[in-house]
């Protein structure tokens, strides 16, 4: 113990020593450690391994043991499946086809193959394969089971009675062994009953039942007929049961039964029997029956459903435009037009087989033609809940290809069928679109219009309003939205301007309420008390409508007033302007004249002699004077072209002479020039016949010539040339040297009293071509202005050779 002790003490005694010791022994120790750990880690996962495979191998084992019993149990169904007369068709919710189980010869003699017991039409009558096809519809889509009996080809009458089974749908079909057989078919070959072993039978029967013999005489009845002869007070003789059949009656019924050969049923064959149906069927040594009240009647011919009684409406039918199609109360369809075909694109012989309504929508869906349902099964099943309406109902239908359908379903009376009218509404929504659009792009243009706008409809209330209406009469726009009668915009009004609000509308309102057929439409201004001034119009629209437009014309009325206002002044000044400058004209030449007959007398030495500088200052006098009195017979003679006196004094003129006129009367003008007029005169040869009035031609001529001069450096050249122009009519052109007119003051030339200054010109009073143009326009003619290359001014005056036939012809 003090051994062992000692170690551990000198350790503890010296933990620097300790430490390494330690570290040392735990790293040496650390692969030993591991590799114990992985060899435990190992024993554990082989023996759970070991473990889950003998789990395995026994659930292995079990499967096996299971799948054999189920393949033998298998076997023994199938066994028992071909060892029985009998054939099963299994539908299973897939999709795929049906599968065809047991025996096919017991059903179809020497026929083997599966599919050909789904070929109903191959070994069933018609009707009998109709009416399993419409029993398989019923059972698989709505699940109603059945049982009912159908003949084949050969005779035999074949037990049919479908279940559902855990969602699928089953069908056995059992040969019965009996055969319908007509009278001449001979004797059936199948064993029929005893009468005792049928009197066994009909003893636990709770309905009347019996058997007679070979010859027809009631040999037996059970309880239940004794108690029905009973309630019917038939009588017999002691012993014996009664007949509930006269003799007539039971011999007709025995002999049918003979010629049927084997059971045959009878609806109400008893007139005392009530609801209650009659069943025969031989046996062998005589036949027996009962009566039986009916669950479910067996389809007979005579028991057909009854079809929609359409009458002579059928005719009318087919020669619609409009799909119709009529159902009877087993959803069959049972008439059609040509238009029903072509709109759903079905074949008329198909339909003309009067296929039921589910096989017809099932088609349609097959064929992409009806609308996109996520849940096809509710959306078909609620569409024929249409047999149970009692009034029509519409239902719009959105179809994949673009149309659209308003289906209304009607029920045909004393029926219970359904008459279906598909009402193409394609064109009619397209139409409604595009008329919806245009209403919107109106409603868009009124709210857009400066004009307020109202129309009334024809009881008195307001169909269509804009914005605008309700700024100008401060009409809230909910009332507006409201379609309002004119009584309620009235008193609207009335609250929005006090002052003449009821007045201004009470007064519309008679222009609206006016039902005369020969009103006419109306307008005028009213003068609210506001200050505001508007326009009104009242219009009536050809659908016996009104409609009303505001437009605020305040601010235009006050411009209108001022620009009349203005035009006004400015006629007045105008006629001012010319009372004074006729006056004036007049008033000037008299001291003018005197002023031109002294400088005359001065000039002619009368008076005595003149030095050069007095006669210069003579020369002076007398060329001014001129050149006013040129201008105060200008200015008359505008005065009398505005006042509409002017007129011409035509007749045949020498073009040389009058360019001598006008040379003269410049020279006068520019006698104190330093430098003289430079003018070049150039005259055609081939002028027509030139008929003018002289003294308006020299005026033209004159101021064309003054003009350039004015506007010309001194000495400048001045170019006169005159041609013809076409057969009848002449141009006078005045050319000059200056530096020529801007474009933007071309036009202002021809104003008077539009002295332009250019550079390098003079200034002048401004009429010259002002003259010129007035009587250019007075002779028929035109005046030209333009630019010359490189400088200059070329003025053009272009006349009639004749003035005469253009006065003539303006008068």
């Amino acid at each position: 113990m003090a051994l062992s002790a000692a170690p551990v003490a000198v350790l503890a005694a010296s933990p620097a020593l300790a430490t390494p010791v330690i570290s040392a022994n735990v790293v040496n120790a650390a692969p030993y450690a591991i590799a114990l750990g992985a060899a435990g880690f190992g024993l554990v996962a082989t023996f759970m391994a070991a473990r889950w495979r003998r789990a395995a191998d026994l659930a292995n084992a079990s499967t096996a043991e299971r799948l054999g019993e189920m393949r033998a149990a298998l076997d023994e169904f199938e066994t028992l499946l071909a060892g029985m007369p009998e054939v099963t068709i299994l539908w299973k919710d897939t999709g795929l086809a049906p599968s065809v189980l047991g025996p096919v010869p017991a059903l179809i003699p020497g026929e083997t193959r599966p599919e050909t017991v789904l070929d109903f039409r191959s070994w069933l009558d018609a009707d009998a394969a109709r009416e399993l096809a419409d029993r398989l519809t019923d059972l698989r889509i709505e699940g109603k089971v059945f049982e009912t009996s159908i003949t084949a080809r050969d005779g035999r009458i074949i037990r049919c009675a479908g279940r559902l089974v855990g969602g699928s749908a089953v069908v056995r079909l059992r040969p019965s062994g009996s055969v319908m057989r007509s009278p001449a078919s001979g004797p059936a070959l199948t064993r029929l009953p005893s009468l005792t072993e049928a009197q066994g039978i009909l003893s636990n029967l709770t309905v009347p039942a019996w058997i007679r013999d070979r010859d027809g005489v009631l040999v037996y009845a059970n309880a239940a007929y004794l108690h029905f002869t009973r309630t019917l007070g038939l009588k017999s003789e002691r012993g014996t049961a009664p007949d509930i059949f006269p003799a007539p009656a039971r011999e007709r019924l025995l002999k049918a039964l003979e010629n049927a050969g084997d059971t045959i049923a009878l609806e109400h064959a008893h007139e005392m029997a009530g609801k209650l149906d009659l069943v025969l069927f031989p046996l062998n040594g005589g036949s027996a029956g009962y009566f039986y009240l009916p669950l479910a009647r067996p389809k007979m011919q005579e028991d057909a459903p009854r079809e929609p009684d359409l009458g002579h409406l059928t005719t009318v039918i087919d020669t619609l435009a409009t799909p119709v199609a009529v159902f009877d109360k087993n959803r069959r369809l049972t008439h059609f037009n040509s238009a029903y075909a072509q709109f759903w694109a079905l074949d008329p012989d198909w339909l003309s087989g009067r296929p039921d309504e589910r096989a017809i929508l099932d088609k349609l869906r097959t064929m992409g033609a009806l609308p996109a349902e996520s849940d096809y099964r509710s959306w078909r099943d609620k569409h024929l809940m249409s047999y149970a309406l009692t009034t029509p109902r519409e239902t719009p239908w959105y179809l994949p290809d673009g149309r659209c359908a308003n289906v209304i379903a009607a029920p045909a009376t004393g029926s219970g069928g359904v008459i279906y009218v598909f009402e193409d509404m394609t064109e009619r929504l397209a139409l409604e679109t595009r008329h919806n659009a245009l209403i919107d792009v109106q409603r868009e243009t009124l709210n857009a219009l400066n004009e307020g706008v109202a129309v009334f409809g024809t009881n008195g209330r307001l169909r269509l309003s804009n914005p605008r209406l309700s700024e100008i009469w401060k009409l809230p726009m909910n009332v507006l939205g409201g379609r309002p009668h004119i009584d309620d915009v009235t008193r609207a009004a009335a609250g929005a301007f006090p002052e003449d609000g009821d007045a201004i509308w009470r007064d519309l309102k008679r222009r609206i309420i006016d039902l005369n057929p020969t009103r006419g439409d109306t307008k005028g201004r009213i003068a609210r008390a506001d200050g505001r001034l508007i326009d009104f119009a009242v219009v009536r629209l050809p659908d016996g409508q009104s409609m009303m437009t505001f437009m605020d014309v305040s601010e235009s009325a006050n411009y209108e007033r001022v620009l009349k206002e203005r035009n006004e002044a400015l006629i007045a000044a105008d006629r001012l302007k010319d009372t004074f400058v006729q006056n004036v004209s007049y008033e000037l030449r008299s001291p003018l004249t005197n002023i031109i007959g002294f400088a005359d007398l001065l000039a002619s030495g009368e008076v005595g002699p003149l030095n050069e500088k007095q006669r210069a200052y003579t020369d002076y006098i007398r060329a001014s004077s001129a050149n006013l009195g040129l201008l105060i017979d200008n200015i008359l003679d505008l005065a009398t072209v505005d006042a509409g006196i002017a007129q011409l004094n035509t007749e045949k003129l020498d073009i040389p002479d009058l360019i001598a006129k006008a040379r003269a009367g410049l020279s006068a003008a520019f006698s104190g020039s330093e430098k003289p007029v430079n003018l070049k005169v150039e005259v055609a040869e081939d002028l027509p016949a030139f008929v003018a009035d002289g003294t308006r031609i020299v005026q033209i001529l004159y101021n064309l010539l003054s003009n350039a001069a004015r506007f010309s450096e001194p000495g400048a050249e001045i170019r006169l040339s005159v041609e013809a122009r076409g057969a009848n009519r002449i141009a006078f052109s005045v050319e000059d040297e200056g530096v020529g007119i801007p474009e933007e003051i071309r036009a202002a030339m021809f104003s008077r009293f539009e002295g332009q200054s250019v550079e390098g010109r003079q200034r002048g009073a401004g009429l010259g071509l002002a003259i010129v143009k007035t009587f250019a326009n007075l002779h028929g003619g035109t005046v030209h202005i333009e630019g010359r290359e490189p400088r200059g001014t070329r003025v053009t005056v272009i006349v009639p050779a004749d003035a005469s036939q253009a006065q003539n012809a303006g008068e």
